[in-house]
Formats: C-alpha cells, sequence, structure tokens
C-alpha cells in the first residue's frame, strides 16, 4: 500500500469511528483532521468535500464489512432456517465492527443522510440490495430443498428480516443493553420455524 493509499484509508477509518459515534452532520471535518493527525491538504488532496468522504466510508469500509458480516454468511447457506439465525445471532452479538451502543452503521447513514443526499441513497441503496438478495437467494434454496414451504412470499420473509433486526438494533442502541437481542433472536427462531 503506497503512503498515500493509507493516508487515505487512515483518514475514512478515523472519520468512519467518529460519524458512527456522534454522527454525520455534527462530525465536523476539523474533529477528522485532528484525529488523524493528518493536514488540510492531506485532507482535501483526498477528498474534495466531506460528503465526498462518506460515500467513500460507504463504498470502502462499510460495504465490505457488511458484505463479510451479512453476505458471505449465506452465500454457502443450506439450511435457510439455522443460517440466518446463526448470521442475525452472531450481527448482534459477537461482530466486533457494530457496537451496540450507536446502533447499525448503516441504518444510521440512512435515517441521518438519505433525506438529503442522493449520493448518500444510492450507495446506501446498492449495500441494502446486496443484503436482499443474498437474503432471498436464501429462503428460495429453502423453498427448493423443501425447508421452506413452497407458498411463502420470499420478498416478504426479507423485508421482514432486515426490518426486525434494524428495529432490534435501535433497542439495544437506547437501552445500552444486549438483553433484547435475546428475547429477539428466541422469537426469530420462532417465525423462521413457521416458515417450514
Amino acid at each position: 500500500m503506497t503512503k498515500a493509499s493509507n493516508t487515505r484509508l487512515t483518514i475514512l477509518n478515523s472519520a468512519f469511528s467518529l460519524i458512527y459515534k456522534k454522527g454525520y452532520q455534527t462530525t465536523s471535518i476539523d474533529e477528522i483532521i485532528a484525529t488523524t493527525k493528518v493536514t488540510k491538504g492531506a485532507f482535501y488532496y483526498h477528498f474534495k468535500t466531506k460528503d465526498q468522504m462518506g460515500v467513500a466510508i460507504i463504498n470502502e469500509i462499510i460495504k465490505p464489512a457488511m458484505h463479510n458480516a451479512f453476505i458471505l454468511p449465506l452465500e454457502k447457506a443450506n439450511n435457510p432456517i439455522e443460517d440466518i439465525y446463526l448470521m442475525t445471532k452472531s450481527l448482534l452479538l459477537d461482530t466486533p465492527f457494530l457496537k451496540l451502543e450507536f446502533g447499525c452503521p448503516t441504518s444510521n447513514f440512512i435515517q441521518e443522510m438519505t433525506p438529503w443526499n442522493s449520493k448518500f441513497s444510492e450507495a446506501l441503496n446498492e449495500l441494502i440490495i446486496e443484503w436482499q438478495a443474498a437474503l432471498e437467494t436464501s429462503v428460495k434454496k429453502g423453498i427448493t430443498n423443501g425447508t421452506f414451504r413452497k407458498t411463502i412470499q420470499p420478498k416478504q420473509v426479507v423485508l421482514f428480516i432486515i426490518s426486525s433486526y434494524w428495529g432490534i438494533r435501535n433497542f439495544g442502541k437506547i437501552h445500552h443493553s444486549n438483553d433484547c437481542y435475546h428475547s429477539y433472536l428466541e422469537e426469530l427462531k420462532v417465525y423462521l420455524n413457521t416458515l417450514k
């Protein structure tokens, strides 16, 4: 990795950490520069604007992390009930990238930025479509192999799973406790079994 690309990655990682904790709009470029210990010139060499940096965070930090935690576990799925449950459990309890007290970074960005910035909307939409597609493929595989009944609607199942995951993340965030995660996971298991 070149010095320039290493500096760029340092800026993105530091900016992501600050934004994940504080929110995008309340994090200033000056704070990011102070945290990374790069010059203003170095920052603007890599990013013309804060929004350009924000989109880069989505594409270069959040998207690869999401791919590893949200997509890869489903690509090898053979038993969708178990695999969807274990993926969700891992996201809630075992993925260091995702912090209880800060919620889901993708959901945070969606809530904070999509009403104001079409570039954020496009980048975030790509992430969600990828996750939806992976879940949908898993559910369809379950229908084909007889794990799920043939009458279920994969799109509806996937929307319910994603929405409930984001919802429980917000409960954990506001209560600063993962107790609700355990209750949710029990109910998710019940729900997935009703699809047999």
